[in-house]
C-alpha cells in the first residue's frame, strides 16, 4: 500500500496530540491551534481528524454523549467512564491485546487501534453502596 501524504494540517494537528497527556475533542484541537497563531478553520481540523483516523494515525474514543476524543496512536489506554459526572478513569492494562492479535492473524484484517471502555457509575455517584 502506498503511504498517504499528509498535508499540512494534519501534521500540526499530529504533532498537538502527540504533545498532549489527554484526548481531545476536535473543539479542543481548534482552540489550542488558534492560541498557538495558527488560522486553521474548524471545518479543516474535522477534514484532517477524518482523514488521519482512515489511515490510522490516530485513535478515536467515543463517549457516552457521542464527542469524540483524539489522541496519538501510541497510547493504548482503556477506560471505566462513570455515566453520572462524566469522570473517565484510565485503565493502564490491556486485557484484549492478545485477542486482537488472534483476530489480526485469523481475519487478515489491518487493525488500526482498539478500544475498550466501561460504563456504570463511580463511587461518589453510586449511593446503593454496591461498586
Amino acid at each position: 500500500m502506498k503511504p498517504t501524504k499528509r498535508t499540512r494540517s494534519q501534521e500540526r494537528i499530529l504533532a498537538l496530540l502527540g504533545s498532549q497527556k489527554r484526548s481531545l475533542s476536535a473543539q479542543d484541537i481548534y482552540m489550542e491551534l488558534q492560541r498557538a497563531g495558527d488560522r486553521m478553520g474548524l471545518a479543516t481540523v474535522y477534514r484532517a481528524l477524518d482523514a488521519l483516523k482512515l489511515e490510522g494515525a490516530l485513535q478515536v474514543r467515543t463517549l457516552e454523549t457521542g464527542e469524540s476524543l483524539y489522541c496519538s496512536i501510541e497510547r493504548d489506554k482503556h477506560h471505566f467512564t462513570c455515566l453520572q459526572c462524566g469522570v473517565s478513569v484510565p485503565i493502564h492494562a490491556c486485557p484484549v491485546r492478545d485477542f486482537e492479535n488472534r483476530l489480526r492473524q485469523s481475519q487478515k484484517f489491518k487493525v488500526f487501534y482498539h478500544t475498550l471502555e466501561f460504563f456504570g457509575l463511580c463511587t461518589n455517584c453510586d449511593r446503593s453502596g454496591e461498586g
